[in-house]
């Protein structure tokens, strides 16, 4: 199974492929889409033409993207929401399934704590994909994001095949 991690920004689009094969994973790529431009729609445009290129290009069977945590700049949030929109359009317009995960439940699957920094998630991604160049902090969060949901991926598949063991 390959599986991309999506970190919505506006600025700063971050994404990472890993395949899964068996309890073995691996780094496929990883990058940051940058929102050019001043206007909101133009910033959208230049993120929603990269994640599609990046999609089209590694084929990805599944996509999971952060939720949006709600802070105290509305309008922030906002702006925000619609990069995440983007992120869950381009994944869905290819036909891929998207899981969607909070921030502390990444944060707590790949570090073990739910309020780890950012230098203590691209360290655990790092031991957890051993040789990965990463491209920045975005680009660790959205590997981060991967990792988390093919944790959750193979434990759902998992209880589906014990569920299935039962009744038969």
């Amino acid at each position: 199974m390959r599986v991309i991690g999506i970190d919505p920004g506006l600025r700063n689009l971050g994404w990472g492929v890993i395949d899964i094969d068996g309890v073995k994973i691996s780094h496929v790529a990883n990058g940051v889409v940058h929102g050019a431009g001043e206007a909101l729609a133009a910033r959208l445009l230049v993120l929603f033409d990269g994640l599609s290129e990046i999609v089209a290009r590694f084929a990805p069977d599944t996509a999971a993207i952060e939720q949006t945590f709600v802070n105290r700049d509305g309008a922030g949030t906002l702006k925000l929401g619609q990069a995440r929109g983007v992120a869950l359009l381009v994944p869905a317009r290819a036909g891929i399934p998207v899981g969607e995960y909070a921030p502390n439940q990444v944060k707590k699957t790949v570090v073990g704590v739910g309020h780890a920094d950012k230098r203590q998630i691209d360290h655990m991604v790092r031991l957890q994909l051993p040789g990965v160049e990463i491209a920045g902090p975005d680009a660790a969060d959205a590997l981060a994001i991967a990792l988390t949901h093919a944790h959750f991926s193979r434990a759902g598949s998992r209880l589906e095949a014990a569920l299935r063991r039962a009744t038969a």
